[in-house]
């Protein structure tokens, strides 16, 4: 069955083995053909011999262990990152040259070995945190495997054996289950020891409550919840025994078909919308890299190759290789500056805020990427059961019987959980419990074997969920004496059942069968007489029923009219999807009436034959009914609202019967509760039959989809996701896995999810709650409007970098600032603010936009134009000080001549290389701090050694810029005197910071030393924030245009996107 199945043995036997097998679907075959089939008998067993046969055919019975990937391969997987690629040539060069200049020797040394070490350990964190991410990704088939039985209770060779090995099982394997067992293989259900089986399989088929099992044929192309005579691997048997056959082992089985979807879904994993548009945006920058690179290298080719043209044609070439590697060096200080080699640290870090503040919304972030993800999530699909229910059965009404013939009390009882102080009985009886309320709760209590306790900050049960309902309802009821229902003090959570227990102790019981489909107990009641108290389905009951009980406790005939008002009753609960349970009882009991459980007694012979106990329940007393369900979150109807408000679509996906999920669904506001939903609710079957399945998906609103298996959620996923959506997947069992591993965001239920849905999710709701989601969606959208901020912030930076040091290149003037200078503004003094712009609040409307699409491009034209603008004035400035400082004495009345440095004209500085061949030119000494530089050897050393206080009022300017720079970032379109500066206080530390860094590399001297830098005086200071605050002053103009021609930007991509969906 299913892919890995064919793969699974390692032979081709193995593989002709599985079609074999799923060429016999036993559940359609009679249980002599599958014996015949299988070539087996029930009471022997196969024997030793054939059983190694036919694992040489079939293998053992245990999940593939798929080959994982190889750490090399996890390594190589991190550098296919088209940034991360550019840095690693960038950090090689920069090594390469470092080693070459190594001669020089000294301090220089060490400067030169920083950038390649920086650049070299920035991609080696970045390769550690993404092999750790990528290692986690398998984990979920590892907990798939804990869902599989250890031991299994086989006849083989005529003789029991029950504790073989689960993985030792063949197929033909004769099995015996029992309550409280894991079903270690698919089975056909051969017989029923007990009168009834029922097994949990909802953590496989989503269904809300327990399935009862039998032996009957069922149509071949049934469903997995429509196979009634099958049992499958990792499900529990909740009731009863039973001998089965094993068909299906291993990856053939149900469970191996989502271990074989798991890993397919694993494989087919996407970038994020982010990703994908770093990695465009890397692409791009490559290209940009290039270009530029190449035009510095034309551009200053004449500086290191020369030729003379001798008859016509280039003669005497001349080549220095000192000045090639020079401007080579230029061209590395391009892509280091080109680079934001702060971008994938400053994005991890916002994502890690992310999940911090998600986590204390509930939502438990595995997957850093997922946090951006959310914010563009266009459908969420959910399961229905646990997600938008509280998978808790309750009981949501009680019907008894009124005070004469033909009356009927309804009471409605509040609460969604198994939490017996949670709500109470709406309307009850001011004096207390009349008679027949207390024979309801007598029933409720005692013909029951489940249980409710308190586990951790909730309550569970124990047993069947609808009979853990009745007990929780005894105690909303309370006990006769207390006048009020909700009157139960918060100690035993069973008290009032305790003490019904007590009163009428059991002394029989008659097993609930499928035949007459009811249960009853015989008891010695407080009264000194033998009763009978029953449960079971309203309609059978009634039929058994002679008699009704009226509220004070008089008994007389069952007449038509009443037993049609309690039928009329019963279809009203029905159509509202609950599941409806009556209860009567007998007090003339002359078989009975002197048994107490002695197996001697001639009574107990008829406790030992089912087929007469439907004469036994003969004659009853009818008393009253309720409904129940597995009741919806009080929260999720406002969470759906605030979908449709966001542009979010809700699907419902649940393996639950498609009454139950439309009735939800109503209730929940998925669908309006008289709207037609015959076009918007579909089976799992019928939608795989539907012959347009994308159109279906296209409608806007809610849909459903019920009686959905696991390849059906991956299929509605696959295709949404095809068709552009970003896809949110809600679930907890381990149907859900794949689908949850094939999703954009696989959202797992931490209390009910199993371990598999966990593993297989990016997010896990700490308190199961669909309402959690729409929260973290709109947190996701509040990053990913952060996200873009800095983004935007630290490119602009780049680009005016970029800009700096091709016009000093163009120019011909002495290099501003060298590489390492730059990895520094890139890395510490970009970083803090660009961190500090995360924390930028909310917009109010966030949650009232519709989805950005996957699609949209993270930087527009018109932002792109701006950040030109913005980068062309950073470069412009950079190097505009650089020629200041050289080029004039003072500067919008700055004083500058204070350093004594000596002043040149354009010319000589655009033909700084030509220096030596100058007559006369001579430089007097200048300070920088306590230093004092002479140039009395080499005058034209003041283009080289001397450049470095033009050198740092540059680096000054850069980081001036960029501090500014960020407060632009603090809105898209904004302007500073709507959103002023401390609207985010972060930031303005984050500013304090950079300075301090800034400072310290300056004014402490082994650094700069390192940075090749000195200190400035305050005039200096001055003439930095004169030439870096214009940038504040130009982009407020940029967005007053932006904000003037947003109908004009944003009209057009409009139209041609709705074009595109038609």
């Amino acid at each position: 069955m299913g892919r890995g199945g064919q793969d699974y043995g390692k032979t081709e036997n193995a593989s002709d083995a599985s079609s074999k097998q799923e060429d016999f679907p036993a559940w359609a075959r009679d249980v002599k053909q599958c014996e015949e089939r299988y070539k087996v008998n029930r009471e022997l067993g196969l024997s030793s011999a054939e059983v190694e046969k036919r694992r040489q055919i079939y293998g053992w019975n245990e999940l593939e262990k798929h080959e994982g990937t190889s750490l090399f391969e996890l390594i190589l997987e991190q550098f296919k990152d088209t940034l991360v690629r550019i840095l690693l040539v960038a950090a090689v060069i920069s090594f390469v040259l470092a080693w070459y200049d190594g001669d020089e020797g000294g301090e220089m040394q060490i400067t030169a070995f920083v950038e390649p070490l920086v650049i070299f350990l920035i991609l080696i964190v970045n390769a550690i945190v993404g092999i750790w991410q990528e290692s986690n990704a398998e984990k979920a088939l590892e907990a798939l495997k804990e869902i599989q039985s250890q031991h299994a209770n086989v006849v083989r060779d005529g003789k029991k054996d029950s504790n073989l090995p689960a993985k030792e099982l063949v197929p033909g394997d004769i099995v015996e289950l029992r309550v409280g067992d894991k079903v270690p293989a698919d089975m056909r259900v051969l017989s029923l020891i007990s009168s009834t089986v029922r097994v949990e399989q909802g953590s496989l088929t989503g269904e809300s409550e327990a399935v009862s099992k039998n032996v009957k044929v069922v149509p071949e192309n049934s469903d997995i919840q429509g196979k009634k005579c099958m049992v499958f691997a990792g499900t529990t048997v909740v009731n009863g025994n039973c001998i089965c056959l094993v068909t299906q082992i291993g990856m053939n089985t149900e469970i191996g078909k989502v271990h074989s979807q798991i890993h397919e879904a694993s494989q087919n994993e996407q970038d994020t919308p982010l990703k994908k548009k770093l990695n465009e945006f890397g692409e791009v920058l490559t290209m940009i890299i290039g270009v530029i690179c190449a035009l510095v290298w034309l551009i200053n080719v004449k500086y290191f190759l020369s030729w003379e043209y001798v008859d016509g044609m280039p003669r005497n070439f001349k080549f220095s290789f000192e000045k090639c590697t020079y401007y080579f060096e230029i061209a590395v200080a391009l892509a280091v500056a080109a680079i934001p080699e702060g971008l994938p640290a400053v994005i991890t870090t916002c994502l890690a805020l992310g999940t911090r503040k998600m986590a204390q919304k509930n939502a438990l972030v595995r997957k850093l990427p997922s946090v951006e993800t959310l914010g563009c999530t266009t459908v969420i699909c959910s399961d229905k059961t646990g997600t938008l229910t509280t998978n808790q059965m309750s009981v949501s009404k009680l019907i008894a019987i009124g005070s004469r013939s033909g009356t009927l009390r309804s009471f409605d009882v509040e609460g969604t959980t198994y939490d017996p102080f949670d709500g109470k009985i709406l309307g009850w009886p001011v004096d207390g419990m009349d008679a027949n309320l207390e024979m309801i709760a007598k029933i409720s209590a005692v013909c029951n074997d489940a249980g409710i306790e308190h586990s951790g900050n909730h309550y569970v049960a124990t047993g069947m969920p609808t009979e853990a309902a009745l007990k929780v309802l005894v105690e909303k009821m309370g006990l006769p004496e207390e006048s009020d229902s909700s009157s139960t003090s918060h100690g035993d959570p069973q008290r009032c059942c305790q003490r019904w227990k007590k009163m009428e102790q059991r002394i029989a019981t008659l097993e609930f069968d499928r035949d007459r489909k009811s249960m009853g107990v015989i008891v010695n009641s407080s009264s000194g007489r033998k009763l009978l108290l029953v449960k079971g389905a309203v309609e059978n009951l009634l039929e058994r029923s002679s008699f009704i009980q009226l509220l004070d406790g008089s008994v007389i005939e069952l007449d038509e009219y009443s037993r049609d008002l309690i039928l009329q009753s019963l279809r009203e609960m029905s159509t509202d999807a609950l599941r409806c349970l009556g209860f009567a009882y007998k007090e003339e009991l002359l078989e009975f009436a002197t048994y107490n459980g002695d197996e001697d007694h001639p009574a107990h012979q008829l406790l030992l034959d089912p087929s007469s106990y439907s004469s036994i329940e003969s004659k009853l007393i009818f008393v009253g009914l309720v409904g129940l369900r597995d009741p919806p979150r009080k929260e999720v109807r406002q969470a759906i609202e605030d979908c449709r408000a966001a542009g979010i679509r809700v699907m419902v996906i649940t393996g639950d019967n498609k009454n139950t999920a439309e009735a939800i669904c109503r209730e929940i506001g998925v669908f309006g509760s008289n709207e037609d939903i015959s076009s918007r609710s579909l089976t799992g079957r019928e939608f795989m039959d539907y012959p347009d399945q994308k159109n279906h998906l296209r409608q806007s609103g809610g849909l459903l989809f019920s009686r959905a298996e696991p390849r059906h959620k991956q299929e509605i996923v696959r295709l949404l996701k095809e068709d552009g959506e970003v896809v949110a997947m809600t679930g907890d069992g381990v149907n859900d896995a794949p689908a949850l591993k094939l999703a954009d965001i696989g959202v797992a239920m931490g209390i009910a999810g199993t371990e598999v849905a966990k593993e297989a999710s990016d997010m896990v709701l700490a308190d199961d709650n669909f309402s959690t989601i729409v929260a973290a969606v709109g947190e996701g959208r509040s990053i990913y409007n952060n996200m873009k901020a800095f983004i935007r912030y630290m490119i602009s930076s780049n680009i005016g970098e970029v800009a700096s040091i091709f016009l000093t290149a163009a120019l011909g003037i002495p290099e501003g600032m060298i590489p390492v200078q730059l990895l520094w503004v890139n890395l510490v003094t970009d970083g803090p603010p660009a961190t500090a712009l995360g924390f930028n609040p909310p917009d109010k409307d966030i949650m009232k936009k519709p989805p950005r699409r996957s699609d949209d491009s993270l930087i527009t034209v018109w932002i792109l134009f701006r950040y030109l603008v913005i980068g062309m004035y950073v470069g412009i400035a950079t190097v505009g000080v650089f020629v200041i400082w050289y080029t004039h004495n003072s500067f919008l009345g700055i004083d500058l001549s204070g350093d004594g440095h000596s002043l040149v004209t354009y010319s000589q500085l655009a033909n700084w290389d030509q220096c030596s061949s100058w007559n006369n030119f001579t430089v007097s000494p200048f300070t920088a701090g306590s230093e004092v530089f002479k140039f009395d050897k080499d005058p034209c050393d003041y283009f080289k050694t001397g450049k470095i206080k033009a050198s740092t009022l540059s680096l000054s300017v850069l980081v001036a810029i960029e501090m500014f720079n960020s407060l632009n970032a603090l809105s898209e379109d904004g302007s500073l005197l709507t959103m002023p500066p401390w609207v985010n206080p972060w930031l303005l530390l984050a500013m304090s910071v950079s300075f301090g860094l800034h400072f310290l590399i300056l004014y402490v001297p082994f650094l700069a030393q390192v940075f090749g830098i000195v200190p400035l005086s305050l005039n200096e200071w001055l003439l930095v924030i004169a030439v870096a605050f214009p940038v504040i002053l130009i982009d407020e103009v940029l967005k007053f245009i932006g904000r003037c021609t947003t109908g004009l930007r944003y009209s057009a991509p409009t139209k041609t996107s709705k074009q595109k969906a038609e």
